[in-house]
């Protein structure tokens, strides 16, 4: 698995631009889809003190880029990438019509990246994972 996206790193840039697009549109993208009014955003699971949206997305997207560069000397590089994404598009928000910034929405961004990364390093530090 980890060589499939490694081989086929258009998955993760795919991913990501999707991210991007996804936050970056005034209103809820997926809430036009799903429910037919772009002022609703579809909830997995509720919140609690931060968006679990926001921890779901970024989670999944440190994983791909993770997996996608998991034996190359970019991986560094992508792991800031995303932190800084992470940031980024949240304060973007505050430029974007129908959007607003909110802490919750960003401490989901960052922990959902920080936690995928703890986890790396937790399991490279006992061995598990071997370049």
């Amino acid at each position: 698995m980890i060589n499939f996206f490694s081989k086929y790193k258009i998955i993760f840039y795919l991913i990501n631009l999707s991210l991007i697009v996804l936050c970056s549109f005034p209103g809820s993208l997926l809430g036009c889809f799903i429910y037919d009014d772009c002022r609703i955003q579809p909830q997995i699971t509720s919140n609690f003190l931060i968006s679990s949206n926001h921890l779901y997305a970024f989670g999944f997207v440190t994983i791909i880029g993770l997996l996608t560069y998991l034996n190359s000397s970019k991986l560094n590089l992508t792991l800031i990438y995303l932190v800084f994404l992470s940031i980024f598009l949240e304060m973007i928000h505050l430029l974007i019509p129908n959007r607003s910034f909110q802490w919750s929405d960003l401490f989901g961004n960052l922990i959902g990246v920080i936690i995928v990364i703890l986890i790396y390093v937790i399991i490279k530090n006992y061995g598990i994972i071997k370049k």
